[in-house]
């Protein structure tokens, strides 16, 4: 599958059927984001991969914890916002999903946040291109994580990847056009309205 159908056709999904995931799979989803570029080929990133479910309800149970805290203290736009969604502090998926990837990001390297999360662009294909599903979940507060799975202070969660097959597909949601969001040569100027192509 080409790059832009493999965008096109990813979701974000947020509940899981419990097949069993080949670590052969997870394998080639971090061997793909271990090729992504970084700031001075620093390679700030470091993944875990969590297959116990005993450690996924340790991990739910912290996520939890802080996310009910965040979704208390949220101003009420906000709260209208993730309602509407069906978000809410519960994370049944950290247990659903058979793999976690936990992505975490070595702070005070060149450009580590940004270098992350391209890494963590290339994996969100990957897990499409293996026919599997994802989710980029980002905890509100993520320092738990270092005492909880004894990871070095230098190391800052970025993102949780349940990873697995989806219990349902969700369909598709709105993009911006082309020509809402990318200018060329100046700001404002579409694409479509430019005389040459």
């Amino acid at each position: 599958m080409e790059v832009l159908e493999l965008a096109k056709s990813r979701r974000s999904i947020r509940s899981y059927m419990s097949d069993r995931v080949p670590l052969k799979d997870v394998k080639y989803i971090v061997e793909v984001a271990r090729n992504a570029p970084s700031g001075a080929n620093r390679q700030p990133w470091r993944f875990l991969v969590i297959r116990d479910p005993k450690a996924k309800k340790r991990i739910r149970d912290a996520c939890e914890k802080v996310e009910r805290d965040f979704h208390e203290r949220a101003d009420p736009e906000l709260k209208k916002w993730l309602r509407a969604r069906g978000i809410t502090w519960k994370k049944p998926f950290l247990t659903e999903a058979p793999i976690l990837i936990l992505v975490f990001g070595k702070r005070n390297e060149p450009y580590w946040v940004e270098s992350v999360w391209i890494a963590i662009g290339y994996m969100l294909l990957a897990v499409e291109e293996l026919g599997y599903s994802t989710l980029t979940y980002t905890p509100s507060k993520t320092n738990w994580a270092n005492d909880l799975l004894n990871i070095p202070r230098d190391y800052e969660l970025q993102a949780i990847l349940p990873v697995g097959k989806p219990r349902k597909l969700n369909g598709p949601r709105p993009r911006l056009s082309l020509e809402e969001l990318c200018y060329i040569d100046e700001w404002g100027k579409s694409f479509t309205t430019s005389p040459r192509s």
